[in-house]
């Protein structure tokens, strides 16, 4: 089954659960790069805020298998 994950500040995450994504608070560098080891292989589509976006870097983008969405500022 895919799966919906997003990986960011709790703040602006926390309301995707309700949507039944699989939702990582993240709030340093360390967290957000410890979520997106950890994120469910059979994770489809990753939504990141601005924050998480630029402390992964290039990395989420290079996986062919991810559509990966960043939120707005």
């Amino acid at each position: 089954m895919a799966r919906a994950a997003v990986i960011g500040e709790a703040v602006r995450t926390a309301g995707f659960a309700l949507a039944g994504a699989v939702v990582t608070a993240a709030e340093t560098p360390e967290e957000t790069r410890a979520a997106w080891r950890a994120l469910p292989a059979d994770t489809t589509v990753l939504v990141l805020t601005p924050r998480a976006a630029g402390w992964l870097g290039h990395a989420p983008f290079a996986r062919g298998d991810l559509l990966v969405a960043v939120m707005p500022p």
